[in-house]
Parts: structure tokens; sequence; C-alpha cells
């Protein structure tokens, strides 16, 4: 992994950690975090400051392709080929849900700006929205007519978009 100045392009730090490739990286919401998934399987948080390696999250039994964080920066998700996505306590490491009801590889996930919600998208062509207390599915949306590949929220939660399409990885 590394971090660039966005400015003027000069590396800042290189964070050497996983295993093997890394398929996706997340600020937290106020840039002191950095989350990092693998094709390791693992789930690591870096702080961006030192480049030290604060946790590594285990758990996962395939590759992870989604993190994120939610808007407070309390928790943090992960989603991968193992069809399921995971709620972590962002401080701790601490796994809080396994949500699992997609059938194929999860390809990503986002908080509503509440952290209420927690929507995930993957090769089943489905939109599942999670309640983040329960860990159950709340709505599962259908329309899409290839695997779903990322999904948002606005930023006031009333709307959702998600993008699908063929594409080689």
């Amino acid at each position: 992994l590394k971090i660039w100045d966005a400015m003027t392009g000069q590396e800042k730090r290189t964070l050497v950690g996983h295993n093997d490739g890394v398929n996706v990286v997340m600020f937290s919401p106020d840039g002191k975090l950095l989350a990092s998934g693998s094709k390791d399987k693992t789930v690591k948080v870096w702080d961006t400051e030192s480049g030290q390696e604060m946790l590594t999250l285990k758990g996962h039994t395939d590759e992870v392709n989604s993190v994120t964080f939610s808007l407070d920066g309390k928790r943090l998700a992960s989603a991968g080929n193992d069809h399921t996505i995971k709620v972590w306590d962002a401080a701790s490491g601490q796994e809080m849900l396994t949500l699992k009801g997609h059938h194929t590889e999860v390809w990503s996930v986002s908080f509503s700006p509440d952290g209420k919600r927690l929507a995930s998208v993957g090769n089943d062509i489905t939109v599942v929205v999670w309640d983040t207390m329960t860990g159950q599915a709340v709505l599962t949306l259908t329309g899409h007519n290839s695997p779903v590949h990322r999904v948002a929220f606005s930023p006031d939660g009333k709307r959702l978009a998600s993008a699908s399409g063929y594409f080689e990885r």
C-alpha cells in the first residue's frame, strides 16, 4: 500500500503487511486510519501518520473485496468472496456481526449516513440492505440483470445507488 500527497504527488508512506494482493483501501472519516482488504483473507487497519499496522482482522475464509467505515468511524464493514459481510469494532477489531444472505461473492458494502443500515451487492445480482443492530436483511432489491459491483447511499440516506455490468477482474 502507498499513501501519497494528493497535491504534490510525493509518496508519503509505504505500508507492508498483507501476504497477497490488496484489493481495496478506504480512509476512516477523520483520515487517521486506513483499512485495506486483501486476497490473503484479512482486513488490516493502519495508522496513517505512523504507518503502523494497528489491527489485523481475521474471519473471512476467502479474499476481501470491499471495506468501509461508518460515518462516525466506530465500525468497519468488510465483504468478500466467502459470500459474507462482517461488521467490526474499528477500535478493538472485535467482530460484531456476520451477515449472510448473498449466494455468491460480495463486491461492495456501504453504511447509511446514520449507521443504522448497511447495503451490500454481489454476483448474485441483488442489493441487500441490512439492519446493523440486528444483523437482519430488511430489503432485498432486484432489477439488475448482471452482477452488481458497487453500492452507495446518498448523503441524506434517503436514496441508494447500485451499479452493475460485466467486467473482467
